[in-house]
C-alpha cells in the first residue's frame, strides 16, 4: 500500500458514507426510519439484498475456497432461485398485506406473543453473532495485510457503519449499499481481467481454462448422494433450498430490504433480480479464485499465505525446519511448472494420450505441495498453539497486495471494506428493527410517540453496533469465514422457516404446540451439530436446514395431535 492506494481507499469510503448520509437524511417517524417510507423501487431492493448477502467473507474466502477446491462452491447457490420463486408467489405479497415492520409480527397473531419471541430470539442470537463475524473476518485479514492493528481495523468498519446506520436507517443502509455494490463489481471485474493479462504470453483464457480443468478445478456438479460431502448437486438444490428460503423469508435483515418496496411488485422484481443475478456472480468470484490458481502454476506461490504467521516462525526455534519445507515447495512447484508447460504443449497438439499422462503427474505434484503446506500448518501450530493455521482467506488478498498495481490496490481494498460495511449494516438496521418492534414496543413500552420510537431505534442501533464490535474484538477465526458464517446460519435458520411453514400450511396447529416443537428442534439440531463437530456424525451443514424445518413441522403436529386427545373436547389455544 503506498499513498495512491490510501488515497483511494480513503476516498471510497468516505463517499460512501457521506453519501448514504446527505441521501437519506431527515427521517423524522419510525416508518421512515425502518422501512424507508416505503418508496423503494426494484433496482434498489435487488441491489441492496445482493450487498447484504455479499459480506466481505465472500470476496475473501471464496477466491481462496476456488482456489483449493474448485468450482464446486457454487452448487451450495442452485436451490436459491427456486427458493426465491416460491417466496414472491408466498410470503411476499403477505408481509405487504399485513403491513409489517418485521417478519415475526404474523406470528403473534398467528400464534401468540411467546413463539414471535422465541423466533425474534432465535434470529437476533444467529444475526446478532454474524454482525460479530463479519466485522472480525475482513478486519484480521486487513489488519494483517495493511500492517495495522486488528482492534484498530475493527473499530473502524464498526463505527462507520454504526455511523450512517443510525444517521438514516433502512434508506441509509439501501442507498449506501447500492455505491457498495458497483464498487465491489467494478474492483473483482477490473480484478479478473488483471490476472489473465499477468498470464505469461503463451496462456490466454481459454488455455487457462483447459489448464484448470485438466487440473480438477473446474468440476462444478457431484452428483454423488452422500450426507458427508460439504457441496453436492443434492445438497445445493434441496439442503441449501431449505437454508435460503429462511434466509431470504425469515431473516429480518433481508425481508427488511424488500418490506421498504413501494408495492408488491416491486418488492418482488428486487428479490427475483438477486435471485437471477447471484448465481452468475458467485460463478465470476469463484472463477476469479480459479484465475489466480493458473496465475500461480506459472510464478511461485508463498509455502503459506499468511505472511504474519511465516514472519514468527521464522523468528521462532522452528525456522530451519520451516526453512527446508519452504525448499522442498520451491523445488515442487519447478517441476510441477515444468511438467504444466509441457501439458500447454500436449493441449496445443492436441495429443489426448500425452495430455492424460501429463496431467496425472501435475496431479500427483500438487497433492506433493499440498502435503508439504499440510507439514507447515502442523510445524506452525507446534510453534504457537494460538496461532491462526488456515490461510485459504489470504490467498486473493495476498495476490491482489504483491501483484497488481498501485491504485487498484487501494480499490480492491476498498471493495473488502466496503462489502464487510454492507452486510453488517443490514444486520445492525435489522437488529434494531426486531428489537423495537418485537420487544420493546410490542411488550415494554405499547404506547409512546412516534419520535420516542425513533430515537429508541436509534438508540438499539448503537447498542447492537457496540455489542458486534466487542465480539469481534474478542473473537477467534476457526475455519474458512464463508463457511463459519454458513454453519451459524443453518444451526438456526432451519428451525426459524419450520416455524414459518407451520404458520402458512398447518391452520390447526397453536402456539403452544409451535413453542415447545421449536425448542426441541432447534435442541437436537444443536446436538446434531456437536456430534458431527465430534466425529461421531457425519452430516454436513447444508442438511441441518431441512432437518431443523422437517423436525419443527412434524413436533408440532405431533404434539398439536397429543393436546387435542388430551382435551378432545376443546381446542387447545395460546
Amino acid at each position: 500500500m503506498n499513498s495512491l492506494d490510501w488515497m483511494v481507499l480513503a476516498g471510497t469510503m468516505i463517499f460512501i458514507v457521506v453519501y448514504g448520509i446527505w441521501k437519506t437524511r431527515g427521517s423524522t417517524n419510525i416508518e421512515g426510519y425502518l422501512l424507508g417510507n416505503k418508496s423503494m423501487k426494484w433496482g434498489t431492493i435487488g441491489l441492496s439484498i445482493m450487498a447484504t448477502q455479499a459480506s466481505a467473507i465472500t470476496f475473501l474466502s471464496t477466491p481462496g475456497q476456488a482456489y483449493l477446491d474448485g468450482m464446486g462452491f457454487i452448487q451450495f447457490y442452485f436451490g436459491l432461485p427456486i427458493a426465491v420463486v416460491i417466496l414472491c408467489v408466498t410470503l411476499v405479497p403477505i408481509y405487504h398485506r399485513l403491513k409489517v415492520y418485521t417478519a415475526y409480527e404474523y406470528l403473534e397473531s398467528r400464534f401468540d406473543l411467546k413463539t414471535r419471541l422465541l423466533t425474534s430470539a432465535l434470529f437476533m442470537i444467529s444475526r446478532g453473532l454474524a454482525a460479530g463475524i463479519t466485522i472480525y473476518a475482513p478486519a484480521i485479514i486487513l489488519s494483517t495485510i495493511l500492517d495495522i492493528s486488528l482492534n484498530v481495523t475493527i473499530l473502524i468498519i464498526g463505527i462507520l457503519v454504526i455511523v450512517y446506520t443510525v444517521s438514516g436507517g433502512t434508506r441509509a443502509v439501501s442507498q449506501t449499499q447500492k455505491q457498495q455494490m458497483v464498487v465491489i463489481l467494478v474492483g473483482m471485474v477490473v480484478a479478473f481481467f488483471m490476472i489473465i493479462y499477468m498470464f505469461p504470453d503463451h496462456i490466454n483464457f481459454g488455455k487457462a481454462m483447459s489448464l484448470a480443468g485438466h487440473m480438477g478445478k473446474l468440476e462444478v456438479v457431484d452428483f454423488s448422494f452422500d450426507l458427508s460431502k460439504r457441496y453436492s448437486i443434492w445438497s445445493g438444490i434441496f439442503a441449501a433450498l431449505f437454508l435460503h428460503a429462511s434466509y431470504f423469508g425469515a431473516d429480518q435483515s433481508q425481508v427488511q430490504r424488500y418490506l421498504g418496496g413501494k408495492s408488491v411488485t416491486e418488492s418482488r422484481l428486487g428479490l427475483l433480480f438477486n435471485g437471477l443475478i447471484k448465481v452468475p456472480m458467485q460463478f465470476f468470484i469463484l472463477l476469479v479464485g480459479v484465475m489466480v490458481f493458473v496465475f500461480y502454476q506459472f510464478v511461485q506461490p508463498p509455502v503459506f499465505f499468511n505472511e504474519q504467521q511465516v514472519t514468527k516462525i521464522q523468528a521462532s526455534e522452528y525456522a530451519d525446519a520451516f526453512n527446508d519445507l519452504d525448499q522442498q515447495h520451491q523445488d515442487i512447484f519447478l517441476q510441477k511448472r515444468e511438467k504444466i508447460e509441457q501439458l500447454v504443449i500436449a493441449m496445443d497438439q492436441q495429443s489426448t494420450s500425452e495430455i492424460s499422462k501429463l496431467s496425472d503427474q501435475v496431479k500427483g505434484l500438487e497433492k506433493q505441495s499440498k502435503d508439504v503446506h499440510e507439514e507447515v500448518v502442523d510445524l506452525i501450530a507446534a510453534s504457537d498453539p494460538q496461532a491462526e493455521t488456515k490461510d485459504a482467506d489470504y490467498i486473493f488478498i495476498g495476490f491482489v497486495t504483491r501483484y497488481l498495481p498501485h491504485g487498484l490496490i487501494g480499490l480492491l481494498i476498498a471493495v473488502i471494506f466496503s462489502a464487510a460495511m454492507s452486510s453488517t449494516s443490514s444486520e445492525l438496521n435489522a437488529l434494531a428493527s426486531t428489537t423495537i418492534i418485537d420487544f420493546y414496543k410490542g411488550t415494554f413500552k405499547k404506547e409512546a410517540s412516534d419520535r420516542h420510537y425513533l430515537v429508541a431505534s436509534k438508540l438499539f442501533t448503537v447498542m447492537w453496533g457496540t455489542l458486534a464490535i466487542m465480539f469481534a474484538l474478542f473473537s477467534t477465526l476457526l475455519d474458512n469465514l464463508i463457511q463459519a458464517v454458513n454453519i451459524l446460519g443453518s444451526i438456526f435458520y432451519g428451525i426459524i422457516l419450520g416455524i414459518f411453514v407451520v404458520a402458512f400450511v398447518f391452520k390447526y396447529v397453536r402456539g403452544n404446540a409451535i413453542f415447545i416443537a421449536t425448542l426441541i428442534g432447534e435442541a437436537v439440531v444443536l446436538w446434531i451439530r456437536f456430534l458431527t463437530t465430534e466425529g461421531k456424525l457425519e452430516i454436513e451443514y447444508l442438511w441441518l436446514n431441512p432437518i431443523g424445518c422437517i423436525l419443527v413441522v412434524v413436533l408440532a403436529l405431533v404434539i398439536q395431535f397429543l393436546f387435542d386427545q388430551l382435551q378432545p373436547a376443546q381446542k387447545i389455544r395460546a
